[in-house]
């Protein structure tokens, strides 16, 4: 939330709006922020709530809208779209701040809907690097073990290769084109064979 409060401060954005319903990740981020944040009673219905609530208590500062409907990566970008076309919100430009796993897949799922003059920005809200000897360089409070970060990167590069199994227009269709380097492709199914790769979870699948 560090990010988003520097972010807010430095106005560099005209809106600032949190998204995030109930999801395959919900469980463990509640369990995470009662840990970290013991004196916050928190709204654990939405992720968006969550972060609001922190925000408020860290930082004493609010965002203009939450989003807290959306379950997967799909819905969090087309009920934020929903949401802004409500508010009469109209955008030239994007910035999505998150975790750096969901940064391509969640930037392929915005372009299948907005018009390529749309200019949108990536930024990690943080940096996990990891040394030769598999351990994080630095700890991270609060968030994935390393085995966690491999199932889930591993999964983010079959639902990101355009085939009949994946994401985009010659498989589900959930996501704009992208293109998946074919040594990617092959050193990530050697992972498969030694680690576990995150399954989609069918409790969140789109509606």
């Amino acid at each position: 939330m560090a990010t988003l409060a520097q972010a807010i401060h430095a106005q560099v954005a005209r809106h600032y709006v949190i998204v995030g319903g109930y999801g395959h990740t919900t469980a463990a981020l509640i369990k995470s922020a009662q840990t970290h944040y013991p004196t916050i009673k928190f709204d654990t219905s939405s992720e968006a709530q969550i972060f609001a609530q922190i925000l408020q208590a860290e930082y004493g500062l609010q965002v203009d809208f939450l989003e807290t409907n959306s379950t997967n990566c799909g819905n969090n970008i087309t009920n934020l779209l929903t949401l802004l076309t409500a508010n009469q919100i109209k955008f030239n430009s994007l910035i999505l701040c998150q975790d750096a796993t969901m940064q391509l897949r969640m930037t392929a799922a915005l372009r299948k809907y907005v018009a390529p003059s749309v200019k949108v920005i990536n930024y990690a809200a943080y940096a996990a690097t990891v040394n030769d000897q598999l351990t994080f360089d630095h700890p991270l409070p609060g968030m994935w073990s390393l085995d966690k970060y491999v199932s889930l990167l591993l999964g983010e590069i079959s639902r990101l290769t355009d085939d009949h199994n994946g994401y985009g227009p010659a498989g589900k269709n959930f996501i704009a084109h992208v293109a998946v380097p074919a040594t990617l492709q092959t050193a990530a199914a050697q992972l498969q064979q030694q680690f576990t790769t995150r399954s989609a979870d069918p409790r969140f699948a789109g509606k």
